[in-house]
């Protein structure tokens, strides 16, 4: 009888020992996995794992803009309003009219953000910051609002819209300026290409052509002919020598 109620006893302790190893390896395994997992997200994580993390994804996003968010910010009128519609009107810097045409056919969005901009006189006072007076590049950008380039951050919109797929914008292009690798970065800028130019798409694409000049592109050439201010980029690339401000935009 001794016999078994020590056989029974040594039974219980071995049971009693095991769950407890069990027990332990379980917290030990629960604590690595922690450890490692903590390792992991710790070590520097990507841009892209870090947006994934936050929006509750699987998986980096695969967007080709991954800063850019597709939606309009608050204030941006809806395509619609400019669907189908062409709209003239007359662009005035340092008090010399230059004309100008907005197609809301090939770029609706475009084209419905410029006439409600117009349409407020947004733009009157503002600055053209910025002239490019290379063989490739020949452009004025218009709409900042000062000299330094300020854009309006809360104020910004997409798609992409008539993006020429050569990358070139002739003599007289009107198109939206927007942030790089950004196809929601569009804003309240834009430049006006004065000789035929070619931009590299970044990977966004390329750049929204909303319109073009019909009259008076030769106010911009002379613009351009004084060059740029020393300080700039480059040479090529910086303020124009005359400060230029937009007397008004207006859109029929």
């Amino acid at each position: 009888m001794e016999a078994k109620q020590a056989l029974r006893r040594g039974q219980e302790t071995r049971r009693r020992r095991d769950n407890i190893i069990a027990s332990a390896a379980t917290v030990v395994a629960i604590a690595l996995a922690a450890v490692l997992q903590g390792t992991v997200f710790a070590s520097n994580p990507t841009a892209e794992q870090y947006a994934a993390v936050k929006a509750g994804l699987d998986n980096p996003s695969a967007s080709a803009s991954p800063s850019s968010s597709p939606t309009n910010a608050p204030g941006v009128p809806a395509s619609s309003t400019a669907q189908g519609k062409t709209f003239t009107g007359s662009l005035v810097l340092n008090g010399s009219p230059i004309g100008i045409q907005i197609d809301g056919t090939k770029a609706p969005q475009a084209a419905a953000v410029f006439k409600s901009l117009a349409d407020q006189g947004t733009l009157k006072g503002r600055a053209c910051h910025r002239l490019t007076t290379s063989a490739t590049a020949a452009i004025l950008q218009c709409g900042a609002e000062d000299a330094t380039g300020k854009a309006d951050p809360s104020y910004t919109w997409g798609p992409l819209e008539n993006t020429p797929a050569d990358q070139k914008y002739p003599a007289g292009t009107i198109a939206v300026a927007r942030t790089s690798d950004n196809a929601y970065g569009n804003g309240q800028q834009f430049f006006i290409a004065y000789r035929d130019s070619t931009f590299p798409n970044d990977s966004a694409g390329g750049y929204t052509v909303v319109g073009h000049v019909t009259s008076g592109l030769d106010v911009i050439t002379k613009i351009a002919a004084a060059g740029v201010a020393p300080g700039g980029s480059s040479a090529e690339d910086g303020s124009p020598v005359t400060a230029v401000t937009i007397d008004s935009f207006t859109l029929n």
